[in-house]
């Protein structure tokens, strides 16, 4: 009997140490999700991370390409393990209120970004109550192109329209970020009147001489943040990358250089490289304290 126990206590232990082998290779897993919304902004800094994890903690990383809600969504089941892409305090305030409970906000990788209604320099119009002029009205048809419906931005839009008494004339086109600046871009090279849901940064400032519409009202919140979120757990798993996205930060001028890149021929992955392998010394700090 005690033979036979034995052999049994023997078993239960060794299943567990399989368990605990298994378990130990799963959380040192050199494999990582990114999740990201198709912004000029976030397609820069999510590549970024991605190469600084690839070349420097040598992980595998998996970009997922979302909208905002899903990406939030998959933050909160486990689906991803980490974005770069989280716009705050106005921004996303709806997908935090949903899910921050279940989320680990790491604080801002980058501060001091601009939501709101973009024109071309040469218009006339300074506020967004000067969308109240039917003059203005016809100049663009009463549209304003926008992005990705499910986006921060849109939702802030269509507050904007009824606050502002708008709603009844004017349409939020829904589109997406690349072709939001294509037809910006199209109308300010023939010197064309248009209205298009912007944000700070963004390679378009660089590019082309525009203003923010004003905003009395504050709809759109006053500067933001771009915040790094993690899963839960992120931390025991896989602590050398949480540690590295935990003290990634730049600049808007630093992602600035990289949306520029990109706009001009570079693919993401090239951009984001060629701007790494400059800033050696910024990466480090990311780096800093990682075994």
């Amino acid at each position: 009997m005690n033979k036979k126990w034995g052999f049994t206590l023997s078993a239960v232990v060794l299943a567990a140490a399989l368990a605990g082998c298994s378990n130990s290779k799963a959380n040192d897993s050199k494999e990582i999700k990114l999740a990201y919304v198709a912004w000029d902004s976030e397609i820069a800094s999510t590549n970024v991370v991605k190469y600084v994890l690839e070349s420097k903690l040598d992980y595998s990383v998996d970009l997922l390409q979302v909208d905002a809600g899903p990406m939030w969504a998959g933050m909160a089941d486990g689906s991803a393990d980490a974005m770069v892409a989280a716009w705050l305090p106005t921004t996303h305030a709806s997908y935090l209120d949903k899910y921050g409970s279940s989320v680990e906000d790491l604080g801002p990788n980058l501060e001091g970004t601009k939501t709101g209604l973009v024109v071309p320099s040469y218009m006339k119009e300074s506020s967004i109550e000067d969308l109240n002029n039917e003059a203005t009205g016809k100049l663009v048809d009463y549209e304003i192109i926008g992005i990705e419906p499910g986006a921060g931005i849109m939702q802030s839009t269509d507050k904007v329209l009824k606050d502002y008494g708008l709603e009844s004339k004017w349409k939020l086109i829904e589109s997406s970020s690349a072709a939001m600046a294509q037809e910006l871009q199209k109308a300010y090279e023939a010197k064309k009147p248009i209205i298009v849901t912007g944000w700070t940064p963004h390679w378009m400032f660089a590019k082309m001489d525009l203003k923010y519409l004003d905003d009395p009202k504050g709809v759109y919140g006053g500067a933001e943040s771009i915040h790094t979120i993690a899963r839960k757990d992120l931390k025991s798993d896989k602590a050398d990358a949480y540690k590295l996205l935990d003290q990634f930060t730049w600049t808007p001028e630093d992602m600035a250089q990289v949306m520029v890149a990109i706009n001009e021929g570079q693919s993401p992955e090239e951009a984001a490289k060629a701007w790494a392998d400059s800033h050696q010394e910024q990466v480090e700090k990311w780096l800093d304290g990682i075994e």
